[in-house]
């Protein structure tokens, strides 16, 4: 339990809210990790993420992985193993030959249908017994941090 005498104790770093946010974070991903690779086992959570945001907008490669808080080298590297994989392919725009469109291929749409409702299942589980008003409480804290960690720009 989060012991607010704590808040600014260096010699306990694990009994801070932020620790706790993190192990929440990370619990989640290993749950989600192991319900999905039970039923595809050549995807990542990153990798399913992806495919959703493909699906669902015309985003960038750049804005997928400002979306999922992944270096831009990283992003590649990813969408490379996901266009090995035949998740998706990606190719040149014709308007702007500066930019790509990524495309899911009919495994990544396969996938998707499959990895959905498990999804689904990983959040009702992690939610689970925390009410609406817990839910937006913890929306407006967790902003206020992030507001809180900006790094203003001159």
């Amino acid at each position: 339990m989060f012991d607010i005498s704590n808040k600014m104790n260096l010699e306990a770093p694990t009994s801070t809210v932020l620790y706790s946010i993190e192990e929440a974070i990370k619990m989640y991903r290993k749950l989600s990790y192991h319900n999905i690779s039970a039923l595809i086992p050549d995807i990542t959570v990153d990798q399913g993420l992806i495919l959703m945001i493909i699906a669902r907008s015309n985003k960038t490669q750049s804005e997928i992985a400002d979306l999922i808080f992944k270096d831009y080298a990283s992003m590649t590297r990813i969408l490379k193993l996901m266009i090995t994989k035949n998740y998706i392919t990606k190719s040149v725009d014709s308007d702007d030959r500066r930019k790509t469109k990524l495309k899911i291929t009919e495994k990544g749409e396969k996938t998707l249908k499959i990895i959905e409702p498990v999804i689904k299942n990983n959040r009702e589980q992690a939610l689970k017994n925390i009410s609406e008003k817990e839910l937006n409480q913890l929306y407006e804290t967790l902003n206020k941090i992030t507001q809180n960690c900006q790094i203003i720009s001159s």
